[in-house]
């Protein structure tokens, strides 16, 4: 290969590159758009929510919106998401914005389920979450992580043959083939205030110790 050859080749790779993302980042812009637009549980008591179409290596994985999201219109955006982002900040060194504008952030379902007979959020029935998977499928196909944050049961449980303890989990990093994908899983407990888990022992210092592992995962440092 001539010099020529070579200046044209290392113009040539940057540009395929851009394309490619330009192209996900579309694919991304449409199936986000289409998710918007669905309507196909009934049972669900609000449209669906989304943090909109980030490019990035990692994704968090909530549960399902509580009554506020989808007045706020973004994901974590009352009281469970202002602890989270608390843990984030302190020891992620990372702001609430900048998670949003770099991590893309799903759930398990995307709609607000309503309430339940005690007054707590119903749980998704298997068939909301088998719909809703193919939204989650989708997005795993075109963004390809390489590290997925799990946070609450119900998210760790779509990803695990069994579900164990949380004490066996959180803490722990665990490499998943799902979606046609392999990626590495951390585990978060849910920031929920109705769980006391993740302020008393052994819960405070495993979820310290997850959050340790998504720092020095190689996708966040090389998340956007």
């Amino acid at each position: 290969m001539g010099v020529c050859d070579e200046v044209v080749s290392q113009i040539r790779q940057p540009m395929k590159d851009d394309l490619t993302i330009s192209t996900r980042h579309l694919r991304l812009r449409h199936h986000v758009e289409s998710l918007y637009a669905c309507r196909k549980c009934t049972r669900m008591q609000s449209h669906p929510v989304s943090g909109g179409s980030i490019l990035s290596r990692v994704m968090l994985v909530g549960q399902a919106p509580g009554v506020r999201e989808p007045i706020l219109g973004r994901p974590f955006a009352w009281t469970a998401g202002k602890a989270m982002f608390k843990w984030f900040e302190q020891e992620l060194a990372i702001t609430e914005a900048e998670f949003r504008r770099t991590v893309y952030m799903a759930a398990v379902c995307r709609c607000f389920p309503g309430k339940n007979a005690q007054g707590g959020d119903r749980i998704p029935s298997k068939h909301e979450i088998a719909l809703c998977g193919d939204w989650l499928r989708a997005e795993f196909s075109i963004l390809k992580p390489g590290l997925v944050i799990a946070v609450g049961k119900l998210a760790i449980g779509q990803f695990l043959n069994e579900l164990p303890a949380l004490t066996e989990l959180v803490g722990q990093s665990i490499r998943v083939e799902k979606y046609g994908q392999t990626f590495d899983m951390v585990p978060l407990p849910h920031p929920s205030g109705a769980s006391p888990w993740h302020r008393i022992e052994p819960g405070k210092t495993l979820t310290k110790q997850a959050l340790a592992l998504i720092r020095n995962h190689p996708a966040w440092r090389k998340r956007g």
